[in-house]
C-alpha cells in the first residue's frame, strides 16, 4: 500500500514537473517574439512620408518621372521616327527667325500711371477658370508670361505659380492645382500669332516643357532686347527701376512657392513680375526700332536690331528638355567630390583618400542619387557634400555617430542650409548605412537593390507615386548592368579583362577637359555671332582684335567687322550653347570627338566646305564611338563598291622595280606583296632563315624576292622589308632589342638568337576582338591599289605628325596567316611625301592617271598610310566634284549624317544640328583660304 502511494506521489510530481517546464519554455518563447518584433519595429523605421504631406504627391499625370529613362517631347503626328531631337513646334519657330511678328509691342499704349494703380489680379486653381482664361488669352495679339518654380524638395523640380498680364488683367494660375489640366494653355502658347513676353526666359521654356508639355512659339525675350541693345545690366529688378520706378526683393524668389494661401508680400512680387513685363517690352521695342532707323542712312550695314532680338528669343525656343543621364547612379556627383578633395581641401587625413575612400563616396552617391528619386527629394536636401566625405571618412555604424558626422559636417561647413542639417530621409534610413559600409568594395550593386526593393517592393516601407512608379524596373535593369559580377560573386578573367581594357581606354584618349566652354563672340554692333571655347577668345583679346564685355560665361565683341552673320547661312547650329555630353546617350563623365563625317573624305574638301566648320563633330561616350564607328567601316565598304574604288592599299613593291624595268613590262596585278605578308616574312627569316626547313625559306623568301622585282635578296634588303610601315615608336623598340645605332639601322639582324621567336609578331599584329568587330573580308576584289616605296621611304626615321591615320589592314590569304582578313591599327609612314601610288593597273602622274605601259610620271601623295584607306577617300571626292559638282559633296555629307543618325538614334544633340546641314561659308579679303590666296 505504501509502494503505491509512493508511486502515485512521484507520478503526480513528474506531472507537475512536466507542466511547469512547458510553462515556462511557452511562456520564454513568447518573451523571445516580443523582444524580437521589437527590436524589429526599431531597426525598421517608418518612413517619413507617410506623415508628412506633398503637394506633388497628388498628381495624377506627371510627363517627367524620377526614372532613368530619357524625356519624351510631344509628338504631333504618329511619325515612326524614333529620334526625339525634334522640336514638335520647330517649322513655325524656323519661320518666326526669319519674319518675327512682334510688331504689336509698337502698339501697346498702356499708362504707366494708370498701369501702377491697378492692383489686382485674379487667382486661377480650378478647370474652369483655366478654361475661362484661356478663352481670353486667345483673343490677345501679345500678353506677358513669367513662373515660378519649387527645387528643394524635389528631384526635378516643378512649376508651383505661372503668371500671366495682358493690358486689362493681371492672373495668377495655381500650377499645383491645376497642374493635370495645365495642357489647356497648350494651344494658346504655341500659337505663333500670339507673341508671348518673357524675361529671361531660358529656364521657363524648358520648366513648361517639362512639367506640362507647353512649347513656346513667338517670343520676346526682354533680356535678350537688353543684350542687343548693350544695357549695363539685364535683370528684370534693373528693369523695373529704370523704366516703371518699382524695387523689388529678389530674395523673395528662393522662398516656398509651394505654400498655400501665398503671403501677401509673395503675390505682390509675383504679380510685379509680370504686371510691367509689356511696358517695358514696348519701351526695349521701340528703342530697338530707333536704333534701326538711325541705321537706315547707312547702307553697307545690314544689322536689324528688331530682327536679331527676336531671332534671340526664338532660338531660345527651339531648346529641348532633357534629364541628365549618368552611366551609373551619382557617378559624376561622386567624381566632382573625390576630385575636390583629393588635394586635401577638405582638411582630411591623406589616409582617406584610398580605394575604400572612393568607393564609400561613390556607395554614398549612389544611394543619395536613388533615395532622391524614390522620395522626390533634392539631391542637396539629403545629404551635402561635406556630410558625404565625414561619413566616407569615418564610416560610422551606430546610430549617434552617423547623426553627430552629418551634423558636425555641415555646421563645419562653408555653406548656409535652409533647412534642418539631419534630413528626416537620413533620420527613417539610418538601417542603410550598415549596408554601405559593412560590406566589401565592389560589392554594392546587390546592396542598392536591396534598399530600393526595401523602399518600394511588394512590403516596401516607403510610399508608391507616380513619381518613382517607373524607378524600380528602370534602376534594377541599370545597376545590373554596371557591374560584371555573377551572383555568387565570381569574376570571369574576361569580363575583368576588358573592364580593365575599357576604362584604360577612358582614362587615355577621353577628353581632359570640357570641349565646349559656352563662350559668346558678339559683333561689333552686339550682335551673337557664335559661341566658341576660351582659348578662341583669349586669341582675339590677346591681339586687340576684341574686348571683354562679360565676364561668367567670358564673352567678347570683336573690333572689327566680320565677314559673315549666323542668318546668311540660314542656321542657328552656332549660335547655341552645347553640352559637354555624349549626343547619344546622355553620358557626361568621358566623351571623345567623333567625325561624323570621316577624315579620308572630309580632308579632301574645297576649304571653304570644311574650313571652321564644327557641325559634324560631336561628342560621344567610349560605348556609342564604338557603334558609330562600326557602322561608318560598314558604310565605307558601300562607298567603295558604289564608285568602284577600293578602300586598302593592298600590295607593295620596291621602285627599283620600276628603274631596271621598263613600264610596260610592270604588271601591277602580278607584282608586289600585302604588305604584312611581306613584313611577316622577313620577320621570321630574320629570326629562324638558318633553323628552317629548305622548302618554307624558299616560300618565304619567294614572297620578298617579289617585292624587289625578283633580284636575289640580302639580309640589309630583309632588314628594310620589315620596316615597311612601322611606325617610329615600332622601330625604335625593334632596334632598342636589337641592339642597333637609334638611326642607322644594320643588317646584323639574325645574329641575336636571346629573342623569344615570333614575339615581336605576336605582340605587334595579333587583333583585339573590339577591332575586328563589324570587319568583312575586301581581299577577294579584283581591283588592288599598289604603293611604290624607295629607299628613303624605309631609311628615313622622321614622320610629319600629320602621316598617322586610323584605318582597316587586309591581311593576305595565306594559309601561314591568319584567317582574319582585317584588322585596324594605327600607322605611319616614314616619308609620306615619296609614296608614289598606282591603281588598278595605272600609275598617278600630275595630269591624270597614265596607262602602265606609257611612259611612268610618278606622283607624290602626303597624308597616305601605308596600309590604310590609301588614296580612297581623295579619289572618291574627286570623282564627286565631277561629276556632281559641290552639291554631290553636300548629298554625299547627309548620307553620311544619316547613318550616324539611324546607327545611333541620338537624343541630345545641339540645338540646330541637320541632317541637311549646309556646311558652306564665305572668307573675308585677307583670309588665307581666299581661292585667289
Amino acid at each position: 500500500m505504501e509502494n503505491r502511494d509512493k508511486v502515485k506521489l512521484a507520478l503526480k510530481l513528474t506531472i507537475a514537473t512536466c507542466i511547469t517546464l512547458a510553462v515556462s519554455i511557452f511562456v520564454a518563447s513568447k518573451l523571445h517574439n516580443h523582444r524580437k518584433r521589437s527590436r524589429r519595429k526599431i531597426s525598421r523605421s517608418p518612413c517619413y512620408l507617410n506623415a508628412e504631406s506633398k503637394p506633388q504627391y497628388t498628381f495624377k499625370r506627371v510627363v517627367a518621372d524620377n526614372s532613368y529613362s530619357s524625356f519624351k517631347h510631344l509628338k504631333l503626328n504618329s511619325t515612326s521616327e524614333e529620334c526625339v531631337n525634334l522640336h514638335p513646334y520647330k517649322v513655325e519657330i524656323s519661320a518666326l527667325l526669319k519674319e518675327p511678328n512682334v510688331e504689336i509691342l509698337e502698339l501697346f499704349n498702356e499708362n504707366l500711371e494708370e498701369l501702377a494703380s491697378r492692383d489686382s489680379y485674379v487667382w486661377v486653381e480650378t478647370e474652369s477658370q483655366l478654361q475661362e482664361l484661356a478663352e481670353v488669352l486667345s483673343g490677345e495679339r501679345v500678353f506677358a508670361v513669367d513662373t515660378e518654380q519649387h527645387s528643394l524638395r524635389s528631384f526635378l523640380g516643378f512649376t508651383c505659380l505661372i503668371q500671366i498680364s495682358t493690358e486689362r488683367e493681371d492672373y495668377l494660375v495655381d500650377a499645383i492645382a491645376l497642374h493635370d489640366m495645365m495642357g489647356i494653355l497648350r494651344p494658346i502658347f504655341a500659337n505663333p500669332e500670339i507673341c508671348k513676353v518673357f524675361h529671361g526666359a531660358d529656364n521657363d521654356v524648358l520648366w513648361l516643357q517639362r512639367d506640362f508639355h507647353i512649347y513656346v512659339v513667338n517670343l520676346f525675350d526682354t533680356a535678350k532686347a537688353c543684350d542687343v541693345l548693350s544695357k549695363p545690366q539685364r535683370s528684370l529688378a534693373y528693369l523695373l527701376e529704370i523704366y516703371c520706378g518699382v524695387v523689388t526683393n529678389k530674395q523673395l524668389q528662393r522662398e516656398d512657392w509651394r505654400q498655400r494661401p501665398l503671403p501677401a508680400e509673395m503675390v505682390l512680387y509675383a504679380q510685379n513680375d509680370a504686371h510691367y513685363l509689356l511696358y517695358i517690352a514696348h519701351c526695349l521695342f521701340t528703342e530697338l526700332k530707333k536704333k534701326d532707323s538711325e541705321n537706315s542712312s547707312h547702307l553697307n550695314d545690314k544689322f536689324n536690331f528688331v530682327l536679331e532680338a527676336t531671332r534671340r528669343a526664338n532660338t531660345t525656343c527651339l531648346q529641348l528638355f532633357s534629364k541628365d543621364l549618368e552611366a551609373y547612379p551619382g557617378d559624376s556627383a561622386a567624381s566632382s567630390i573625390i576630385s575636390r578633395y583629393q588635394h586635401d581641401q577638405g582638411n582630411l587625413p591623406s589616409s582617406s583618400f584610398d580605394k575604400k575612400f572612393q568607393d564609400r563616396v561613390r556607395k554614398l552617391c549612389a544611394w543619395r542619387d536613388i533615395m532622391a528619386r524614390v522620395h522626390d527629394e533634392s539631391l542637396r536636401y539629403i545629404l551635402s557634400e561635406h556630410a558625404i566625405v565625414a561619413l566616407a571618412a569615418k564610416a560610422p555604424t551606430e546610430v549617434r555617430d552617423i547623426c553627430n558626422t552629418v551634423s558636425e559636417a555641415d555646421a563645419n561647413g562653408d555653406h548656409v542650409t535652409p533647412f534642418q542639417s539631419l534630413s528626416p530621409l537620413v533620420c527613417s534610413h539610418l538601417e542603410d548605412f550598415n549596408y554601405l559600409f559593412q560590406d566589401e568594395i565592389g560589392e554594392d550593386d546587390e546592396n542598392l537593390l536591396l534598399i530600393l526593393q526595401k523602399c518600394l517592393g511588394a512590403n516596401g516601407s516607403c510610399p508608391l507615386s507616380i513619381y518613382n512608379y517607373a524607378l524600380l524596373s528602370k534602376t534594377s535593369l541599370k545597376v545590373a548592368n554596371k557591374s560584371v559580377v555573377k551572383k555568387k560573386g565570381f569574376r570571369t578573367a574576361r569580363c575583368v579583362a576588358r573592364k580593365a581594357s575599357r576604362e584604360l581606354f577612358v582614362q587615355k584618349f577621353s577628353c581632359k577637359s570640357p570641349v565646349y566652354h559656352n563662350c559668346r563672340i558678339y559683333a561689333n554692333d552686339g550682335r551673337l555671332l557664335c559661341y566658341c571655347d576660351r582659348r578662341k577668345l583669349e586669341w582675339y583679346v590677346n591681339r586687340n582684335l576684341a574686348k571683354l564685355v562679360e565676364e561668367d560665361p567670358p564673352a567678347i565683341m570683336l573690333l572689327f567687322e566680320p565677314k559673315g552673320r549666323p542668318e546668311d547661312e540660314d542656321n542657328d547650329f552656332y549660335i547655341q550653347s552645347k553640352k559637354n555630353i555624349c549626343v547619344s546617350c546622355g553620358e557626361g563623365n568621358h566623351y571623345l570627338r567623333y567625325r561624323i563625317i570621316p577624315s579620308c573624305y572630309r580632308m579632301h574638301f574645297p576649304e571653304h566646305l570644311k574650313s571652321h566648320r564644327s557641325h559634324d563633330i560631336v561628342l560621344l561616350c567610349v560605348d556609342c564611338h564604338e557603334i558609330a564607328h562600326a557602322a561608318a567601316e560598314k558604310y565605307k565598304k558601300k562607298v567603295a563598291a558604289e564608285f568602284g574604288i577600293p578602300l586598302f592599299v593592298r600590295k607593295v613593291f620596291d621602285s627599283s622595280q620600276m628603274q631596271n624595268t621598263s613600264a610596260s613590262n610592270v604588271n601591277i596585278e602580278e607584282d608586289g606583296v600585302p604588305p604584312l605578308q611581306l613584313r611577316t616574312a622577313a620577320m621570321a627569316l630574320l629570326r629562324h632563315g638558318s633553323r628552317m626547313p629548305s622548302r618554307r625559306r624558299e616560300e618565304l623568301e619567294e614572297i620578298v624576292r617579289n617585292y624587289y622585282g625578283g633580284r636575289e635578296i640580302t639580309e640589309g634588303d630583309l632588314e628594310k622589308a620589315l620596316l615597311i610601315g612601322m611606325s617610329p615608336h615600332e622601330r625604335r623598340r625593334f632596334q632598342k632589342k636589337k641592339k642597333l645605332a637609334s638611326k642607322q639601322p644594320t643588317t646584323d639582324v639574325a645574329s641575336d638568337n636571346n629573342q623569344e621567336p615570333g614575339s615581336d609578331a605576336k605582340a605587334e599584329f595579333t587583333p583585339t576582338d573590339e577591332l575586328l568587330n563589324g570587319t568583312e573580308s575586301c581581299c577577294n576584289k579584283e581591283d588592288t591599289n599598289t604603293v611604290v616605296l624607295t629607299e628613303m621611304d624605309i631609311d628615313n626615321q622622321s614622320l610629319p605628325s600629320n602621316a598617322e591615320v586610323n584605318c582597316e589592314v587586309p591581311v593576305a590569304n595565306n594559309k601561314d596567316l591568319t584567317n582574319k582578313s582585317e584588322f585596324s591599327v594605327s600607322e605611319h609612314i616614314s616619308d609620306p611625301d615619296s609614296i608614289i601610288i598606282a591603281e588598278n593597273g595605272h600609275i598617278s602622274s600630275e595630269s591624270g592617271l597614265v596607262q602602265s605601259n606609257n611612259d611612268v610620271n610618278l606622283k607624290q601623295h602626303s597624308k597616305l598610310s601605308l596600309l590604310g584607306h590609301g588614296p580612297h577617300g581623295k579619289q572618291v571626292v574627286e570623282f564627286i566634284l565631277k561629276e556632281y559638282g559641290e552639291e554631290g559633296i553636300s548629298d554625299f555629307c547627309q548620307r553620311w549624317r544619316q547613318v550616324f543618325v539611324e546607327a545611333l538614334h541620338p537624343r541630345f544633340l545641339p540645338g540646330g544640328w541637320n541632317v541637311m546641314h549646309s556646311g558652306k561659308r564665305d572668307f573675308g579679303e585677307f583670309s588665307v583660304y581666299k581661292p585667289e590666296k
